[in-house]
C-alpha cells in the first residue's frame, strides 16, 4: 500500500465515530482541549498495544486460534456498554466523577476493533521497511483526529448560555451511540 493510500485508509478509520472518538469529544465538551491533550498518551499507549503485537503475530495467532478474535470482540463490547452506562448516568460533568481518565481511554482503545484493522491490515510487520515510518504516521494521525474530536466537542459548548444541560443531552447521545455499537459488537459475536 502507498503512503498516500495508507494516510487515506487511516483517515477514514479515525474519523469514523466509535467509542475513543466519542471519549475524546466528551472530554472536549467538558473539560476543554487541555484535557484532550492530557488523553493523548493513553490513547497512543492504547494503540501501540493492540497494533505492534498484531503485527509481529496477529493472522497467525488468529488464524491458530478464531475464538480469539471473537473474544476480544466480544470484551471490547462489553467494556463499551460499561462505558455508555457511566456516561448515561454521569453526575455533574465539572466533578472529578464526570470526567473522562486516562484508564478509560488505554482500555477503550486497547479493545477498539479498529485497532485490529491497523494491525492486521494497514500497517506492515516489523520485517517490512515501512513499519516505522508507517507508525510514526498512525501515531501522528491519532493526535490530530483526537484533536479534531476534543475540539468539536468543545464546540457543542460555544455560546452556551445552559452549556450544563447542552452538555448532558450531548453525554447522552453519546451514550446512545456507544450503547448501539456494543450491542452491534456483541450480537456479532454472539452469532458468529
Amino acid at each position: 500500500m502507498t503512503l498516500a493510500g495508507f494516510i487515506g485508509a487511516v483517515c477514514v478509520l479515525l474519523l469514523t465515530p466509535g467509542p475513543t472518538n466519542t471519549l475524546m469529544s466528551i472530554a472536549g465538551a467538558s473539560a476543554g482541549m487541555r484535557r484532550v491533550v492530557s488523553l493523548l498518551p493513553a490513547e497512543i499507549l492504547g494503540y501501540l498495544l493492540t497494533i505492534v503485537p498484531l503485527t509481529l503475530l496477529g493472522s497467525s495467532l488468529f488464524a491458530a486460534w478464531p475464538q480469539a478474535a471473537t473474544a476480544v470482540k466480544f470484551l471490547a463490547g462489553l467494556w463499551i456498554m460499561i462505558l455508555a452506562l457511566r456516561l448515561w448516568r454521569l453526575p455533574d460533568p465539572e466533578s472529578a466523577k464526570g470526567r473522562v481518565t486516562q484508564g478509560q481511554v488505554f482500555i477503550t482503545t486497547l479493545l477498539n476493533p479498529k485497532a485490529l484493522i491497523f494491525g492486521l491490515v494497514l500497517i506492515p510487520g516489523p520485517p517490512d521497511a515501512r513499519f516505522l515510518p508507517y507508525l510514526t504516521v498512525f501515531c501522528s494521525l491519532v493526535i490530530s483526529i483526537a484533536l479534531l474530536w476534543g475540539f468539536a466537542g468543545r464546540l457543542t459548548q460555544t455560546g452556551a448560555a445552559s452549556g450544563q444541560k447542552r452538555l448532558q443531552v450531548f453525554q447522552r447521545a453519546a451514550a446512545l451511540w456507544l450503547m448501539f455499537i456494543s450491542l452491534s459488537l456483541i450480537a456479532r459475536t454472539l452469532t458468529a
